[in-house]
């Protein structure tokens, strides 16, 4: 009996691995890459049966509003013709290819279910049974869930409401009347798409304005300049983009938009709200295509009453609403969220309490996801790799 227990726990101890990466986005192939090229044996565990199975749903004029310099992964530049901001077909290729030029042994259609603090190691159980690990690193993504309100009424809508991860094709709202919910970075997204197309009509519902940047000034892509903002304090960052803001389209008060509640840089770190980019919105705003309106009271089966009592009557309702992580299954046992679902820690930061868990891709950055993915899974793993216990030994 002593003999089978003592193997049972020798088994145990060697099927430990070294490190486990949840997800296999932009921060987890970065950070799977950053701990193998420092030595550490990883193992990247996927839900899907391929790559960037987000990027494949959105809809096809999908682009980055960040620039392709700094939207590339560690050592992989963007192919010479890629445009300043790549769209959804080179994102997707550009991911395929740095798992391959890395050899990144991704293993698709394992979906890890809960997340279990043994002391000395973690637990981790999935669809294709359980694995033991020394470090854990969750790199599913801040917008794996698309988050739509229960407004009064919606139910008995008879028009279309859809989330804005499901916009599609721009031409489809074509004669349509539209009403977009939110004016962050999605509901831009999707006015920037809109803007070009023949609606019967379209409104933009606000409760709060935006951080918002021009894609480009003259030829410069703004976005370039994101390490230096990066770098500055978050009240100068603030002001900077306020500053630009104003400068570039003027005051948006003027024709309904909402002043935001505080500054880009601040909602950044605060309430993880990303900045917002134009590329043509704001024209259609100011020339009347776009009408902005106030937030939604309560939906009746024909139409959308607004909160000052006006009733407007769309045929699609897009609901540019944000996301959520969706980790409560998976670690929410742990006490390592917030109200939000948000990790209370990213990247290189961890609870001493739980030695091993690690989060990235979880907050927005002016870098963009795919800069940041770079930085934070080299902090990753260098803190990792500098551990002081042997990786697949017990303590």
């Amino acid at each position: 009996m002593a003999d089978t227990a003592t193997g049972t726990m020798a088994e145990q101890l060697v099927a430990v691995e070294p490190a486990i990466v949840v997800g296999a986005g932009a921060a987890g192939l970065a950070v799977a890459q950053a701990l193998i090229k420092a030595g550490v044996p990883t193992a990247i565990l996927e839900k899907e049966s391929r790559l960037a199975e987000p990027w494949h749903r959105r809809h096809q004029q999908l682009h980055l509003n960040t620039h392709r310099d700094l939207s590339a992964l560690p050592g992989l530049a963007f192919p010479k013709g890629t445009p300043a901001f790549p769209p959804r077909k080179v994102v997707i290729r550009h991911m395929n290819d740095f798992r391959e030029a890395n050899r990144l042994p991704v293993e698709f259609g394992v979906a890890v279910e809960t997340i279990m603090f043994m002391g000395d190691h973690w637990a981790v159980r999935t669809s294709a049974g359980s694995r033991l690990a020394r470090h854990i690193v969750v790199a599913t993504g801040r917008d794996r869930e698309p988050f739509t309100p229960h407004w009064t009424g919606m139910q008995a809508f008879t028009g279309r409401i859809i989330h804005s991860a499901d916009f599609g094709d721009a031409n489809t709202y074509a004669s349509k009347k539209v009403l977009v919910v939110g004016a962050g970075n999605s509901g831009f997204d999707a006015l920037n798409h809109l803007a070009g197309v023949d609606t019967a009509a379209l409104w933009l519902s606000a409760r709060n304005g935006p951080a918002l940047l021009p894609k480009r000034i003259g030829k410069i892509a703004v976005h370039r300049l994101s390490p230096l903002m990066a770098r500055l304090p978050l009240r100068v960052a603030d002001a900077v983009m306020a500053l630009t803001q104003r400068l570039v389209f003027g005051d948006l008060t003027k024709f309904g938009v909402p002043p935001a509640p505080a500054g880009g840089a601040s909602r950044l770190t605060s309430d993880y709200t990303a900045i917002a980019a134009d590329d043509g919105a704001v024209s259609a705003i100011k020339s009347g295509k776009i009408v902005v309106v106030p937030a939604i009271r309560e939906f009746t089966p024909d139409g959308v009453i607004l909160a000052d009592g006006r009733l407007i009557d769309p045929d699609i309702v897009i609901a540019a609403t944000g996301y959520r992580t969706g980790l409560e299954r998976m670690v929410g046992s742990l006490d390592v969220l917030d109200g939000k679902g948000v990790p209370l820690f990213n990247g290189a930061e961890n609870d001493p309490k739980l030695p091993g868990l690690w989060f990235t891709g979880m907050r927005p950055s002016i870098r963009g996801c795919f800069a940041n993915a770079a930085i934070l899974g080299k902090a990753i793993a260098g803190r990792i790799a500098g551990s002081r216990h042997p990786f697949g030994a017990s303590r």
